[in-house]
């Protein structure tokens, strides 16, 4: 990445330049490989009048279904790129269901200036992870927005461990076109920060490690920093 495209609005104007176009056939072509999206749905599991928030929510496409599948929760979804979050917002209009969308940096997102709710009981990445540069500090900031008891639940690339050497190196090809890096560090850094917090973590390879899928979930007098 070059000079001029470090920082909040450097990147902002990457994602808004990679997906001005392919926003109106992401949801189309993304199906056959962002896999597991529908299992991190599914384990949301929200109680009525909980509050949902997903990380870098791109066209929406997760929200539509979680909000359709639990529609007593409150759903909201952030994203730095303003293309994908117009592309979200009229998918949300079609689809006839209230989500509540907003404009941010993952990595030092303020929920509270944005939307006006402090903290989240369930909090999850798809697929978002491998796209921001500074990962790390998107994990601490949203961890630091999960409610006691929360959980934060992610999927995303894995490190392709049980399939061909040919096709993990067609595959990491084909992301870096997209300005999309595997974090092959993922799990190191979860169980750290699950160890700190004292929080429990679950993570499971899926499809023979094409994808990884943790959910961590603090416990319920955790203070966060």
């Amino acid at each position: 990445m070059s000079a001029v495209e470090k920082g909040e609005d450097g990147h902002a104007r990457l994602m808004d330049r990679v997906y001005r176009t392919q926003r109106h056939f992401y949801d189309i072509t993304r199906r056959y490989y962002l896999l597991g999206r529908d299992r991190l749905i599914e384990g949301l599991e929200p109680a009525p009048d909980m509050n949902v928030l997903e990380v870098g929510c791109g066209t929406g496409r997760n929200l539509v279904l979680a909000a359709r599948r639990y529609p007593e929760a409150a759903f909201y979804g952030m994203d730095i790129s303003r293309e994908m979050l117009a592309t979200a917002h009229r998918a949300a209009k079609r689809a006839s269901v209230e989500v509540t969308l907003g404009y941010g940096d993952a990595t030092r997102f303020n929920p509270y200036a944005t939307f006006g709710v402090s903290r989240f009981e369930r909090i999850y990445l798809s697929y978002t992870l491998s796209m921001i540069p500074d990962w790390q500090t998107t994990l601490a900031q949203s961890i630091c927005n999960l409610a006691p008891g929360g959980s934060l639940h992610i999927v995303d690339f894995g490190q392709q461990e049980r399939l061909p050497r040919w096709f993990r190196a067609l595959l990491r090809g084909w992301l870096a076109k997209f300005h999309v890096s595997p974090r092959g560090d993922l799990e190191r850094v979860l169980r750290a920060i699950a160890e700190k917090l004292g929080a429990e973590l679950s993570f499971h390879p899926l499809y023979r490690g094409y994808a990884w899928y943790a959910v961590l979930t603090l416990p319920a007098n955790q203070k966060n920093a």
